[in-house]
């Protein structure tokens, strides 16, 4: 069926499977960018953010963030949850799915994009914010993967590749991002290596229901917290020269969630322009 050929009747028009995307607090940040990309593509966005977060950071809370950016994914044909939530508690994943599907329907694609993420190092990082970083990088992923592995219900066994599968059938997606920046970072790069291995491990004990597990690396995209210095040394180090933007990332999110993206599983990728680690 072509574009041309889509139903115009909403009402017999194919559903649009859900994606779950955590840490969209800020339009310019990485979550905005791939929900947009998303919603372009076909799904309906269910987006978590936590204002105090951004709040206490460098960047500041951006007001209105969360209203501003459900108006740019409806726009885009998408119907949308924003929730807020603190993932510091560790009831704060059943919560978040229990309104995501009140709100939307099931969820199809878990995408974490969450993140703690302090500057310290190993002799100046505090068991507070150490814990703090573990907590919602490390615990709060494990959690909300945990609670989509026993909500969800594709089609084990589906072949979403095969022609008249549209965007999201069958199988589910988990994608989460990860660094692996850790010299003067010690607890971000810490808790986000332990990640890594949580959602790899995903690949595997949840492959009996459909689902595709990968991690992603975006390597240094500037959301507002570079300097200058910092960007130009960040854009000679990088052989395309320049610096990520959160529409790289968008594009290869959106790519692992598709039909197309079913045979990668299990892997971590870097999307860094070839940036040296």
């Amino acid at each position: 069926m072509t574009i041309d050929e889509q139903p115009s009747d909403p009402a017999t028009a194919p559903a649009r499977p859900v994606a779950l995307i955590t840490g969209v607090g800020r339009s310019i940040g990485i979550g905005a960018g791939i929900a947009r990309q998303l919603a372009a593509s076909g799904w309906d966005i269910a987006f978590t953010y936590w204002t105090p977060y951004d709040r206490r950071m460098e960047w500041g809370a951006e007001d209105g963030a969360a209203a501003s950016i459900a108006r740019e994914l409806e726009e885009a044909g998408a119907r949308t949850a924003a929730i807020e939530a603190d993932l510091t508690g560790p009831d704060a994943p059943i919560r978040i799915f229990d309104e995501a599907e009140q709100r939307l329907g099931p969820v199809t694609a878990l995408v974490l994009s969450h993140a703690e993420s302090v500057d310290s190092g190993l002799l100046d990082t505090t068991v507070e914010a150490f814990d703090r970083h573990f907590a919602v990088n490390t615990r709060a992923s494990w959690l909300l993967i945990r609670e989509y592995g026993l909500r969800f219900r594709g089609q084990p066994g589906s072949k979403p590749g095969e022609p008249g599968a549209g965007v999201g059938a069958g199988a589910g997606r988990i994608v989460a991002l990860t660094s692996d920046h850790t010299v003067g970072n010690l607890p971000y790069g810490a808790s986000k290596g332990a990640l890594d291995r949580i959602t790899l491990a995903a690949a595997h004990e949840l492959a009996h229901l459909g689902v595709t597990a990968n991690v992603v690396n975006p390597g240094p995209v500037d959301t507002g917290w570079m300097n200058d210095e910092l960007r130009d040394a960040i854009a000679q180090g990088t052989p395309l020269g320049r610096l990520g933007t959160p529409q790289d990332t968008a594009h290869l999110v959106d790519f692992l969630c598709s039909p197309q993206g079913q045979w990668v599983n299990g892997q971590l990728l870097k999307s860094n322009g070839g940036a040296a680690s």
